[in-house]
């Protein structure tokens, strides 16, 4: 029987595996497919830090590697450490005896239990999991359905004063880039004044880059875009991945935190101390620190008067409970975050949950230029128009931690300033950097094999679509300045006679897109691995209302296939509804729209009739789904993921029953009978749930047994489910 490997993760997407896998395993198994699990959650990883459950992670590593690995990976939790302390702190309640997340080690055992927990932190299961590049579209029902189905974006105001608002100069990790290509495999030294920071092995052919964020320009250009605000009457808000950008990103945002409320940080610098205050981890976790203070209600009225000052407004994450973009780094990630304030026409909300216009604050350049042409655009051109607009594509550069989501080991906040150099293993100095205590410095690394599948990938695509297919590459980007060598050399191995296939940097591309899109046109963007996140959010939040609808495939270099189904960004806000009233807004698409091309991959590795004519009904089963309109609703009372997937079951089966194969036929021609007979029945079954709290057992670690029950509540379904 051939296997695919289910990740359980996190979140709704979590909960939803619960109502969904017994339907795709009672189907898939009648052709010869099982579908098992692998535990990768948060709180999975946590337990195989500590010694308590298998390191599934670990191996699923080493099942990425072989030709035949088939795996559907679900969106997971990049932790920032407030989840990762709220995930302990859980497990601690289930009983299980793990230690508390060390803030500040005091001693080597403290230590050891910090560098334990660390593993969990950020984006930790992508770079093992993700050993090919990636391929990331819409298909073809599913944007024909947003098309026909448009879902709304709100219109940019005449004379919009939106805008976006990035670093210049060499203040920032795109200014001050250094990059070389290594000519052998050998050792390659970090060291500050001379002494070591880190080492690597760097292979032959890869690209290294070194660069750092000045933190004293950052802090200058913080306070600079705050006094804009103000004088331009906007709202303000900073946009950065601190779930992925483990190191750099929370201390970007912990700079933002302490320039805003600098008076107050300056103020009470000396409590902040004694309490071991971290601003890294933003407001919520102030305020667990100074928690029955003296000075507590002091500290707090401090901050509201800043906040009541004449200061700009700052973005709320949840008007309603007081929740501002300082409240943790991870509740505003970047390729989340910007597309909304681009769907709201260049707006986010204030205190009293008014939309209003913003000023979107994005320190690096590197990534901001995408995002300020984005805003930029719709102020002058207006909103897109779903009905037409043409799709953007992605073939993006991810494998084997490619660039700068592999950075975490050689990314460091310097302790004291001076010189960091990357010195060869013969002593040859490849790079050198003059840097203040304080700034955070980084190396990125791209790797030969990746970037030679990148451009095969990217040419495949080309050929198939009949799309440009756009390197958003800068030459005048260090890096890129590497990438494009490489490219051209690599381009040259292939026929690509009659296929448009240019070369601009993100600004011009973003612009060339984006008049392709307002044309009805389709572009394919070949990016690298953080820019391909922000297009991949960006561009199918747009097209589609989500980009979990998108079809993300990668194929593996061992030749095996990753099945990824979209983005959670959104999750924690379905789960927290999910526990008041019962009702999980979930969609599944992208998990199902995986699965189809997952048999696919079996199907054509295997002459098997039966396994065709199954992926052919699920083909059949997505196209209907969408047809009919069975997304689940936003609104509780009305069908939800559970009902979504019921008709996933019940179109699966009806295009079984009426297939070409004779065995499936009769084995599914009952099913579809009984799952249409009763299906008034099974809709009764699942909504009487609807409205009603649900005990699940636990946020990061559910009660398996109880989330059965909160996902599963038709007993007439789930019969007919067992039946098969």
């Amino acid at each position: 029987m051939s296997k695919i490997i289910w990740s359980v993760i996190d979140e709704a997407p979590a909960l939803a595996t619960y109502s969904l896998l017994p339907i795709v395993n009672a189907f898939t198994q009648a052709a010869g497919v099982e579908v098992v699990t692998s535990d990768i959650s948060l709180a999975g990883r946590v337990l195989a830090a500590m010694g308590l459950a298998e390191d599934e992670l670990s191996k699923l590593g080493e099942v990425v590697l072989q030709e035949d690995a088939n795996i559907i990976k679900l969106p997971n939790i990049s932790a920032s450490v407030g989840q990762l302390k709220d995930c302990i702190a859980e497990l601690q309640s289930q009983g299980y005896d793990i230690p508390n997340f060390p803030e500040n080690p005091a001693n080597p055992e403290e230590e050891a239990i910090r560098a334990k927990y660390n593993t969990c932190l950020g984006s930790a299961v992508n770079p093992v999991l993700r050993e090919g590049n990636s391929d990331r579209r819409a298909a073809a029902a599913v944007k024909k359905f947003a098309q026909k189905n448009p879902h709304k974006l709100r219109a940019f105001s005449a004379n919009s004063k939106a805008y976006v608002t990035h670093m210049e100069g060499n203040g920032d990790f795109y200014g001050n880039e250094k990059s070389v290509t290594i000519d052998k495999n050998q050792k390659v030294i970090i060291a500050l004044n001379g002494k070591e920071l880190a080492s690597i092995k760097a292979l032959d052919k890869e690209i290294l880059d070194g660069t750092y964020m000045s933190v004293a320009k950052l802090r200058t250009f913080i306070q600079k875009t705050i006094d804009d605000a103000k004088a331009n009457g906007v709202l303000w808000s900073i946009h950065l991945k601190a779930t992925m950008m483990k190191i750099s990103d929370p201390i970007m945002f912990g700079h933002a935190f302490e320039v805003f409320f600098q008076e107050v940080f300056t103020k009470y610098a000396d409590t902040f101390t004694a309490l071991k205050v971290n601003p890294n981890q933003g407001m919520n976790d102030l305020e667990k620190k100074i928690k029955g203070h003296t000075q507590e209600a002091e500290i707090k009225a401090a901050f509201q008067a800043v906040v009541d000052s004449d200061n700009p407004q700052i973005a709320m994450v949840d008007s309603d409970k007081g929740t501002t973009n300082f409240n943790a780094p991870n509740d505003v990630i970047i390729d989340a975050s910007m597309p909304v304030v681009v769907r709201e026409g260049g707006k986010q909300w204030n205190r009293k949950g008014e939309a209003v216009e913003c000023v979107a604050v994005i320190p690096d350049s590197t990534y901001g230029m995408f995002h300020q042409e984005m805003v930029a655009d719709c102020v002058k051109n207006g909103q897109y128009d779903v009905s037409t607009m043409g799709n953007v594509a992605n073939v993006g550069l991810m494998a084997q931690k490619a660039e700068e989501y592999g950075s975490h080991p050689t990314t460091f906040e310097l302790k004291e300033a001076g010189k960091v150099t990357v010195t060869a293993e013969d002593g040859t100095e490849l790079m050198s950097f003059d840097c203040e205590a304080g700034d955070i410095w980084r190396m990125s690394r791209a790797k030969d094999i990746p970037i030679k599948d990148w451009v095969r990938l990217a040419v495949e695509r080309a050929r198939l679509t009949g799309s440009p297919a756009v390197f958003w590459l800068d030459e005048n980007r260090a890096h890129d300045a590497q990438m494009i060598k490489k490219v051209k050399t690599y381009l040259a191995d292939h026929d690509t006679s009659g296929l448009d296939m240019p070369f601009m940097n993100i600004t011009d591309a973003t612009r060339y897109t984006n008049a392709r899109v307002r044309q009805g046109l389709d572009t394919i963007s070949v990016t690298g691995n953080v820019l391909r996140d922000h297009l991949t959010d960006m561009y199918p939040i747009l097209e589609l209302g989500t980009s979990a609808k998108m079809l993300s495939i990668v194929p593996l270099l061992a030749g095996g296939g990753l099945y990824e189904t979209g983005a959670g960004g959104s999750a924690p806000k379905h789960v927290d509804q999910f526990l008041h009233e019962g009702h999980l807004r979930w969609d599944s698409l992208g998990e199902i729209l995986a699965l189809a091309e997952s048999l696919r991959f079996i199907g054509n590795k295997k002459s098997d009739s039966k396994l065709k004519a199954l992926t052919a009904a699920l083909d059949v089963a997505n196209d209907a789904y969408l047809d009919n309109n069975k997304e689940p609703s936003r609104k509780c009372g009305e069908p939800d993921n559970k009902a979504s997937h019921f008709f996933v079951a019940q179109y699966w089966a009806k295009a079984l029953a009426a297939g070409d194969n004779a065995e499936l036929a009769a084995r599914f021609a009952p099913v579809a009978k009984a799952l249409t007979d009763n299906e008034a029945k099974i809709m009764e079954e699942l909504l009487s749930v609807e409205g009603k709290p649900q005990d699940i057992g636990g946020y990061f670690h559910p009660d398996n047994a109880k989330a059965t029950a909160a996902m599963r509540p038709s007993a007439t379904l789930n019969a007919i489910i067992a039946s098969i």
